[in-house]
């Protein structure tokens, strides 16, 4: 169960080329960011300051200190193991087997599962610019809401003639995905042109609020405190959470993604280089703006006069320019779609990694010989992930996919200080500073949000979800799967269509 892959080999597997090598340093920055800003901060930020006034601003602060750690040890471990995989190949290369195979189930709530409330977000957006038109949907098909009468575990209980369906959003994931087996050069170039449409946006929200900016709406900086501080005290999914530290864990959304860039690692032109350059660039790009836009958001209005939805068009509503608005809606439909595309690609790159290591059946990691993706994994991951969206409450999913990320952080850090005590001699042509002392704190940052951050009803439904992928890890993966195994052997090389 401990076994663990042999670092040469996989230094060696990253010289095959199995998938097209187009993607630069500053398409992993585009791809982080494509994941990172979009339905997160349009969502989060609401509810952010309901939960904590203008001190929503230290709770975007504290949540991008945490990524920040987590990143520094994302762009170690990526110049030294240049695969596909994230932090499921980190944990496969040091800590072994089992953790690997935790770490990706854990991931499969960072990016599948993650896809599916963005994909809710843009179909609001949709719904909402329809409206303009006079067009609006049957109740039945505006939303997801499964009602259920009882017990969730009893299927006699679920009503489907009552419930309410997300078909814009489902069908939004179905075409994503689709774009993502053509190519991954397609879904690239796509991904910026969307990246630049949503920042754009952000950077005209800050640049018009600012004219309405006062300080005195900052008065009361921290009018509800730093929250409950007692472990598993954060908000349970049907309320409001309140206090810094769970409107950090809230927040902390809104950071998820930066880190794609390294499942992206085999279709890097050069990955030692392009992998820290763009995860830190994605992360460095997304703290500000996120800062930016709660300042002057904060500022421009009184903080309990900030309404849950569509908050920056709220914001901007005095100065009397539809213009705006319609920008600000199509910085959100710009965003929610990058957020998607990306998570999606990054689930996708994981489940072909999983596969290719025999703890998936070999079947998900078929790469097409025309596209050179993994097409068989990628509408499999989408119809799976369009299934959640058009069914279950966002509400329901943010809180896990926030506790997944959390754990695959903390077992990114403690990857660079094992290898660093058991390997020091690897080259690494990025090293985290001031070792051990950064990769500690990125574990300490990251259990302090999850353990005070998140609800007891948020560990329990991971703990639940863990232990069903525990059991199809023992009755699969662990029987199949050989780190001894993972070699670069020439028969398994595709043509370089580059």
């Amino acid at each position: 169960m401990f076994a663990t892959t042999n670092l040469e080999q996989l230094r060696a597997l990253s010289q095959r080329r199995i998938l097209r090598r187009v993607l630069t340093g500053k398409d992993l920055i585009a791809i982080g960011i494509g994941t990172m800003i979009g339905g997160g901060i349009f969502t989060t930020i609401g509810t952010g300051v309901k939960g904590a006034g203008p001190a929503v601003i230290i709770s975007y602060l504290l949540a991008g200190v945490t990524s920040f750690f987590a990143a520094l040890c994302y762009a170690e471990l990526g110049s030294m193991v240049p695969i596909a995989g994230s932090a499921y190949t980190y944990a496969y290369a040091t800590l072994g087997k089992l953790f690997a195979w935790i770490i990706g189930f854990a991931l499969i709530f960072e990016y599948g599962i993650s896809a599916a409330p963005v994909a809710q977000q843009f179909s609001a957006a949709v719904q909402d610019v329809l409206k303009t038109f006079g067009i609006v949907l049957p109740d039945w098909a505006q939303q997801s809401n499964l009602v259920i009468h009882g017990n969730w575990w009893q299927l006699s209980s679920w009503d489907f003639l009552h419930s309410q369906y997300d078909v814009v959003g489902a069908l939004f994931v179905i075409g994503l995905s689709v774009v993502l087996a053509i190519g991954i050069r397609e879904s690239a170039t796509t991904n910026n042109i969307f990246v630049v449409l949503k920042i754009s946006a952000l950077i005209v929200f800050i640049i018009a609020g600012a004219s309405l900016f006062h300080i005195a709406n900052l008065h009361d900086f921290n009018p509800m405190g730093w929250g409950a501080l007692k472990p598993f005290g954060g908000a349970v999914e049907s309320t409001q959470p309140y206090g810094i530290i769970a409107i950090g864990a809230y927040v902390f959304f809104s950071y998820i993604g930066f880190d794609t860039a390294t499942t992206t690692a085999e279709e890097c032109k050069n990955p030692q280089r392009d992998i820290p350059f763009g995860v830190i660039g994605a992360l460095a790009v997304g703290t500000v703006l996120y800062c930016a836009t709660a300042i002057v958001l904060v500022g421009a209005l009184p903080w309990g006069q900030v309404p849950i939805k569509n908050p920056l068009v709220y914001a901007l509503a005095p100065l009397h320019m539809p213009l705006l608005n319609w920008v600000i809606t199509m910085g959100v439909l710009a965003g929610t779609t990058s957020v998607a595309l990306s998570s999606l690609l990054g689930q996708t790159r994981i489940f072909y990694v999983m596969a290719r290591d025999k703890m998936l059946p070999p079947v998900v990691a078929y790469v097409h010989p025309r596209f050179q993706t993994p097409v068989i994994t990628t509408m499999l991951t989408g119809f799976a992930v369009a299934v959640l969206t058009l069914i279950v409450p966002l509400n329901t999913l943010l809180n896990l996919v926030n506790i997944g990320t959390l754990m695959a952080f903390v077992v990114v850090c403690a990857g660079v200080l094992y290898l660093r005590r058991r390997r020091p001699d690897l080259p690494r042509t990025f090293r985290v500073p001031f070792v051990p002392l950064f990769p500690l704190l990125g574990i300490a940052f990251s259990l302090f949000l999850a353990v005070f951050g998140l609800s007891r009803a948020t560990w329990i439904w991971f703990a639940l979800a863990l232990a069903l992928g525990l059991i199809f890890f023992f009755s699969y993966g662990y029987r199949h799967s050989n780190p001894e195994d993972i070699k670069p052997e020439v028969s398994d090389v595709l043509p370089d269509l580059a």
